[in-house]
């Protein structure tokens, strides 16, 4: 859950740079590397054309504003059903090294073997 929230509340932007119609670069925490292929105006101002290469930045907006609900906000149906699933969740498991074992000390009878059985010797 905690996960989810923290999730939900992250803004982030990805930068991408095409040269063309080329994606060359994809970049979520730093700055994207180019292609080298981009004009400068300083370095040739006498030329009017348009680079080919253009860069596109996506903003992944995260949410702002949290409604921080108690228990007392939900309705009273939900509260017994809450409760009832933990009460019942909880219980569900047992350790069992707590149980009692009942026969520890119990040493069992000694086995009377039916020796006609056992050798088979029959009277016929």
């Amino acid at each position: 859950m905690a996960l989810l929230v923290l999730f939900s509340t992250v803004s982030f932007t990805v930068e991408k740079h095409f040269c063309g119609d080329v994606l060359v670069d994809i970049s979520v925490f730093s700055e994207v590397q180019k292609c080298g292929m981009e004009m400068d105006a300083a370095e040739q101002p006498s030329m009017t054309k348009k680079s080919c290469c253009k860069d596109t930045t996506d903003v992944i907006k995260g949410q702002d504003e949290l409604t921080v609900k108690t228990f007392d906000d939900i309705e009273f149906e939900q509260q017994v059903f809450l409760v009832a699933f933990s009460h019942t969740y909880f219980d569900l498991f047992e350790d069992l090294t707590e149980r009692e074992i009942l026969h520890k000390d119990y040493s069992p009878p000694n086995l009377v073997y039916d020796i006609q059985v056992r050798d088979q010797v029959f009277l016929i």
